[in-house]
């Protein structure tokens, strides 16, 4: 993808990221590499997309999620810019488990908590799941 585009598609609002992912950023880059501003925030946006892919994923193998209900979830909770846990589809993210089951709130509450945090850090990095 050209630089102009990316940098259009994804506007320069570095106080919105998470300390965490600029300092991973930072840690993991040659930034004496990077030949201008606009180099450094290409370079960002494609680490911190690679990050969101991997920590979704890590989110829902930990939680034993339904992938593709998970994503579809996370997806829209990013572009929401916020997690909601109301409706039903944080439910239709959750391990199968029955509503009577006494750990299925838990469960619920516990994977929406992280969903939560998840969209707080990556929210405004664009991207796919």
């Amino acid at each position: 993808m050209a630089r102009s585009s990316q940098v259009k598609e994804h506007p320069e609002k570095p106080g919105r990221f998470k300390e965490s992912l600029l300092v991973d950023f930072i840690n993991q880059t040659d930034l004496d590499q990077m030949g201008d501003k606009a180099s450094v925030i290409d370079a960002f946006f494609t680490f911190a997309q690679a990050e969101l892919q991997r920590e979704a994923q890590e989110l829902i193998n930990a939680e034993s999620l339904n992938t593709e209900a998970a994503k579809r979830y996370i997806t829209t909770s990013l572009k929401r810019e916020f997690a909601s846990d109301n409706g039903t589809e944080l439910n239709a993210v959750l391990p199968k488990m029955s509503p009577l089951n006494p750990q299925y709130l838990t469960k619920k509450q516990s994977v929406f908590q992280k969903v939560a945090a998840f969209v707080e850090k990556f929210k405004g990095v664009g991207g796919r799941v």
